[in-house]
C-alpha cells in the first residue's frame, strides 16, 4: 500500500512510503507447519464424518474429534519448545518461548470450550472435567513438586507442606494423605492428628463420570462430611499444627483460607476450581458464570485488571461463545484457532442462528479468512482448497480468485493446480492456466510443450500459432521436433486447420518412410485439393510430391497428376508476387516439377491403355 505522509507545517513537503502487509505472519513459521498440515486431515475428516449419527454416538465422535486438535496442539507447543531450548540465537529463542505461549493459551482455552460446549458436561462431571483441565494446565508447580519427591527425605524438605496444600487445592487428594502418611511416620506423637486428617480426605464424596449416583445423594454424603470437617476443626483437634489445621479450612471451602494460598495457584481460574471442589462440587452450568466472577474479583483483588486470556475465559464461563470467537481473533495472531472451533461448534448445532450482516455465516467467514491465508504460502495453499471446498456459500468464488493468483513457477506445479480446477469444472481458470503454461513454453522456444498447453486449453487461434512455428522449423531445418506429440495427436488436430495440417503432414512423411507410397501420394494430393494445407506451403507439397513421381512404380494415376499440374499452375499463376518465381531456384523447381508431371502423366497413359487393352 503507498501513501503519503503531510508534514506539519504549511507547504511543508510530503513523503511516500510504501508499506508490505502480510496477511497472516504465522503461516510463515516454519516450525507451526505441523499445526496446519496435521488439523488440515481433522477438518476434512469432521466434514466428511456421519451426521447421521444421533445423541450420545454424535456427542463422542465430536468430542474425540475436539481432543484430536488438542492433541496437534499439544504435539506442536512440545516441537516449539525443544526447539526454544536447542537455539542460541536469543530472537529466535523470544519467538519460539512467545509460541510457546500462545499454543499454550489456545490448549487453555480450547480445552474449557471442550469442556463447556462440546461435551457439554452436566453438573457432577463437570467438577470432574474442571479439576482435569486444571491439572493438565497448572505447570507452575511440578517443579517444586518434582523437587521434594526426589529428596532423600520429603517430610523434612523446606517445600514440604507447599507440597501437601497443592496436591489438596488441585483435589489429589490420594498424593496428598502418600506424603502426610511419611510425616505421620516421622512424628508418632501426632499419629492420631494425621490420621484423622487421612480418614477425612479419603471419606470425600467425589463426583463420578458414571450414573452411580445421583445428584442428591451426593449432596447429601457430601453434607455429612462437610460436618464432620466442621466438627473437628471446632474442636480444636489440629490445632497444634497450623498446617493441618489450614489444610482442613480448605477441605470446607474457607475462601480466606484458600486464598492464602494464592501463590500456589496462580491463577483465578485455579481458584474458581478448588472453590467449587470443597464448597459446591455439584454446580450446575448455568451457576458458573456467578462463580467466576466473583472468583475472579476475590483472587484479582483490585491489585491488577483482567488480562486478554481472563476476559476469554470469563466469556466461556458465561457460555458467550461468539463473544470467545470475537475476542479470540482480536487477541490471536492467525486465524486458525476461530476458524477450527467456529467450524467445531457448528458442527455442535451451537452456532446455526447466527449470521453476520453481509450475508455468511461465522463459521464461512472464519474459513475463508484462514483459508485465504493459506494461499499467500507458497506451498501450504494446497491446504486452502479443500477448506474453500467446504463453505458453501462463497468459497466456489474465493477459491476461482485465489487459484488465478498462484504463481505457476513450475510446469510440475501447474499441473497440481490444474487438476485442482479440472476436478471442481473450473473451466475458465483451466484455459487461462493452459494459455500461461503455452506462452512460457513458447517464449522459451519450447514447441511441443506449447502444443501441448494450447491444445489442452483448447485454444484454436494459439493452436494454429503453434503449428506455423512447427511448420516454419520444418522448411528451415528439414525435420519435425517432438515427433512423439505430433504422431499421438489423435482427434486433438481437429482443434485448428492448421493444427490438423500439421499432424495430417507428418503422417504423409511417416507413410512415405514406411514405402507406403499410394497411401502418402493420395494423402498428399488431399492436403492441396482440400485446401487444409496453407497456401504458402504448396510449393514445398509439390516438391514433396517429386521422389513419389519419379518412383519405379507408376504411384499417380492421371487423375491425380492432372489435379498436381492444376496446383502448380494455380501457384504460379495467382501468385501476387510474381517476382518470386523469376528467381532461378524456383524457376528451376517449377520446370523440374512441370517435366515431372507430364513424364509421369506419359507413364500412367501408356500403362492405363495397356490395361485398357488387355
Amino acid at each position: 500500500l503507498t501513501g503519503s505522509v503531510a508534514g506539519t507545517g504549511k507547504g511543508a513537503p510530503s513523503s511516500s512510503r510504501v508499506f508490505v502487509i502480510r496477511r497472516d505472519q504465522d503461516i510463515y513459521i516454519q516450525t507451526l507447519r505441523k499445526l496446519f498440515n496435521e488439523s488440515h486431515g481433522i477438518f476434512v475428516g469432521l466434514q466428511r464424518s456421519e451426521e447421521e449419527l444421533a445423541g450420545k454416538s454424535r456427542k463422542a465422535q465430536l468430542v474425540q474429534v475436539s481432543k484430536n486438535y488438542r492433541s496437534v496442539i499439544r504435539a506442536c507447543m512440545e516441537d516449539m519448545h525443544q526447539a526454544a531450548v536447542s537455539t542460541r540465537d536469543p530472537a529466535l529463542h523470544n519467538q519460539y518461548s512467545t509460541q510457546v505461549s500462545i499454543l499454550s493459551a489456545m490448549e487453555l482455552i480450547w480445552n474449557l470450550c471442550e469442556i463447556l460446549f462440546v461435551e457439554a458436561a452436566t453438573a457432577g462431571p463437570l467438577l470432574l472435567h474442571l479439576l482435569d483441565w486444571v491439572r493438565l494446565h497448572v505447570c507452575d508447580v511440578d517443579t517444586m513438586v518434582r523437587e521434594v519427591l526426589s529428596s532423600e527425605s520429603p517430610s523434612k524438605h523446606k517445600l514440604f507442606w507447599n507440597v501437601v496444600d497443592v496436591f489438596v487445592l488441585q483435589g489429589r487428594l490420594d498424593e496428598a494423605r502418600h506424603l502426610l502418611s511419611k510425616e505421620a511416620s516421622a512424628n508418632p506423637t501426632s499419629m492420631n492428628m494425621y490420621k484423622i486428617l487421612d480418614d477425612l480426605m479419603k471419606k470425600m464424596p467425589m463426583p463420578s463420570l458414571g450414573n452411580t449416583q445421583t445428584l442428591t445423594e451426593l449432596e447429601l454424603k457430601w453434607q455429612h462430611w462437610h460436618e464432620e470437617c466442621q466438627r473437628y476443626l471446632q474442636d480444636g483437634t489440629f490445632a497444634s499444627n497450623p498446617h493441618m489445621e489450614s489444610i482442613c479450612k480448605i477441605l470446607l471451602g474457607d475462601e480466606d483460607a484458600i486464598l492464602e494460598k494464592k501463590e500456589l495457584m496462580n491463577t483465578w481460574y485455579h481458584f474458581l476450581v478448588t472453590r467449587l471442589l470443597y464448597s459446591h462440587p455439584t454446580v450446575k452450568p448455568v451457576e458458573l458464570r456467578f462463580y467466576a466472577q466473583s472468583s475472579m474479583d476475590l483472587f484479582l483483588g483490585g491489585e491488577s485488571s483482567p488480562e486478554p486470556l481472563d476476559m476469554i475465559l470469563m466469556a466461556a464461563f458465561e457460555f458467550e461463545m461468539h463473544q470467545v470467537i470475537k475476542e479470540c481473533s482480536i487477541v490471536l495472531s492467525n486465524w486458525w484457532f476461530v476458524a477450527h472451533l467456529t467450524d467445531l461448534l457448528d458442527h455442535c448445532k451451537l452456532l446455526q442462528s447466527h449470521n453476520l450482516y453481509f450475508g455468511s455465516n461465522m463459521r464461512e467467514f472464519l474459513l475463508l479468512e484462514y483459508a485465504s491465508g493459506l494461499f499467500s504460502h507458497h506451498s501450504l495453499w494446497q491446504l486452502g482448497v479443500d477448506y474453500f471446498d467446504h463453505c458453501p456459500e462463497y468459497g466456489r468464488v474465493y477459491l476461482e480468485l485465489h487459484i488465478e493468483r498462484i504463481p505457476l513457477n513450475t510446469e510440475q506445479k501447474a499441473l497440481k493446480v490444474l487438476r485442482i480446477c479440472e476436478q471442481r469444472q473450473m473451466h475458465e481458470q483451466v484455459r487461462s492456466i493452459c494459455k500461461i503454461m503455452a506462452m512460457k513454453a513458447l517464449r522459451n522456444n519450447r514447441l511441443g510443450s506449447a502444443l501441448s498447453w494450447s491444445i489442452r486449453a483448447k485454444d484454436a487461434a494459439f493452436a494454429t500459432l503453434i503449428s506455423d512455428r512447427f511448420l516454419k522449423d520444418y522448411c528451415e531445418r528439414g525435420c519435425f521436433s517432438d515427433l512423439d506429440l505430433i504422431d499421438n495427436l489423435g482427434p486433438s488436430m481437429l482443434l485448428s486447420d492448421r493444427l490438423t495440417f500439421l499432424g495430417k503432414y507428418r503422417e504423409f512423411h511417416r507413410l512415405y518412410a514406411e514405402q507406403r507410397f499410394c497411401e502418402a501420394a493420395r494423402l498428399l494430393l488431399t492436403l492441396m485439393t482440400a485446401h487444409i494445407a496453407p497456401s504458402s506451403f504448396w510449393m514445398t507439397l509439390l516438391t514433396d510430391a517429386l521422389p513419389l513421381l519419379e518412383q519405379k512404380e507408376v504411384v499417380f494415376s492421371a487423375e491425380q497428376t492432372y489435379e498436381l499440374m492444376r496446383c502448380l499452375e494455380d501457384l504460379t499463376a495467382g501468385n501476387p508476387d510474381k517476382q518470386k518465381f523469376q528467381e532461378d531456384a524456383e524457376t528451376t523447381k517449377v520446370e523440374m516439377l512441370r517435366l515431372a508431371l507430364a513424364r509421369n502423366l506419359a507413364r500412367v497413359i501408356v500403362k492405363e491403355g495397356t490395361l485398357e487393352g488387355s
